[in-house]
């Protein structure tokens, strides 16, 4: 009996000693988080406080994207017959404009192939007149009809032949209607099929480049758009025609308009959506790939919210401070929600706050004053 006495003593004991170790740190956290101003500090830092209120605020979906191109909008430069890269001066990032002669090419096969156009294009006027001198042979029964379809053949063959090398010559940039046999050449030049830019060059100065080889990559920038991605759940805050701001991580303060112009109907395979959205007014400094923060007005509501110059972040956590007694204040977390503007952020955790007061005024330096007595 003494021996269940002696143990029950014991529990108690080290229930206690928990209990008072519990309260110990709960008392030292609450004392860490309290910052204590004199009455001087209190009228130099200026701080207001204020209760926390209803306001219409606009829910606010922050999306992440990127900078993309329509495939149609990148155009990828080969050589159909193949050559050796004979002069070019761009560089990646180049900007050029269309009609402009961004490469020149040489081959044999050119002076070949100009060759065989302009003997065909002679042979054509021949076999043209010999066609018509046997037709009209062969209406007066004064030629036999084997003849008279082996001339049309052989005609006919030869208007296919050139039609064929005319095709070819364009393909190379080389008008045939103005090739002449003053005008043969081993060279040939590449255009700018559009004002835009450089972004890739696969081949250097003499290298010869295959018909299936991409030479250039370009981009025309008209119809640049971003790309955010959406998940399921915020889908229905989305809809053609909304506004867009996106901004980047190095600058913020810099944000472009733009307009959902198209939502995509299948989801990606990390669950999100591709919703694209048109620059209202392109930057040429944003090049594609380059990654977006995106922020919708998903729409307004009532909210319980406080002026965001009294939130503070710290510590990966959100917090205000709220007044104790005229000289202390306690540093409180909250939870923010998307619901905000320039002036107010909504709070989730609202109960927690209502009818006390709450710094508006003078949050940061109260932060700093606590983080400074950390430090010490």
């Amino acid at each position: 009996m003494k021996r269940i006495i002696s143990i029950m003593i014991a529990v108690q004991m080290l229930v206690a000693c928990r209990s008072s170790d519990e309260n110990s740190e709960k008392a030292a956290t609450t004392e860490e988080s309290v910052v204590h101003l004199s009455d001087e500090e209190l009228k130099n830092l200026f701080v207001q406080t204020d209760t926390i209120r209803l306001h219409r605020l606009s829910h606010i979906l922050h999306l992440k994207g990127y900078i993309d191109v329509p495939p149609h909008n990148i155009c990828s430069m080969s050589v159909p017959l193949g050559g050796y890269l004979k002069h070019t001066q761009l560089l990646p990032g180049t900007k050029v404009k269309k009609g402009e002669v961004i490469a020149v090419l040489e081959d044999p096969q050119y002076i070949q192939l100009q060759e065989e156009f302009l003997k065909t294009k002679v042979q054509l006027e021949t076999l043209e007149k010999n066609y018509q001198r046997q037709k009209e042979l062969s209406e007066q029964k004064a030629v036999s009809d084997k003849i008279y379809e082996q001339s049309k053949a052989e005609y006919e063959n030869a208007k296919i032949m050139l039609k064929s090398l005319e095709e070819k010559l364009k393909l190379i940039n080389i008008q045939p209607e103005s090739l002449t046999e003053d005008k043969i050449t081993s060279k040939i030049q590449l255009y700018a099929p559009f004002n835009g830019y450089v972004t890739k060059i696969n081949f250097s100065l003499g290298k010869y480049i295959p018909p299936s080889e991409v030479l250039f990559e370009l981009v025309n920038p008209d119809d640049i758009h971003l790309n955010i991605k959406v998940f399921a759940s915020d889908l229905p805050y989305l809809q053609t025609g909304q506004k867009v701001w996106a901004y980047t991580n190095q600058q913020p303060q810099k944000r472009y308009l733009c307009e959902v112009i198209l939502i995509n109907k299948m989801v990606n395979p990390d669950q999100t959506i591709d919703v694209h959205c048109h620059f209202e007014k392109y930057d040429e400094r944003l090049i594609p790939g380059t990654y977006m923060q995106a922020e919708v007005n998903a729409g307004d509501t009532m909210i319980y919210a406080v002026p965001s110059s009294a939130v503070v972040f710290f510590d990966n956590s959100y917090y205000v401070f709220v007044q104790k007694t005229k000289n202390d204040f306690n540093m409180q977390k909250v939870k923010i929600t998307d619901y905000k503007n320039e002036d107010f952020t909504g709070i989730s955790n609202y109960n927690d706050l209502i009818k006390k007061k709450i710094v508006i005024k003078g949050a940061y330096s109260l932060l700093m004053k606590m983080k400074n007595l950390k430090e010490e």
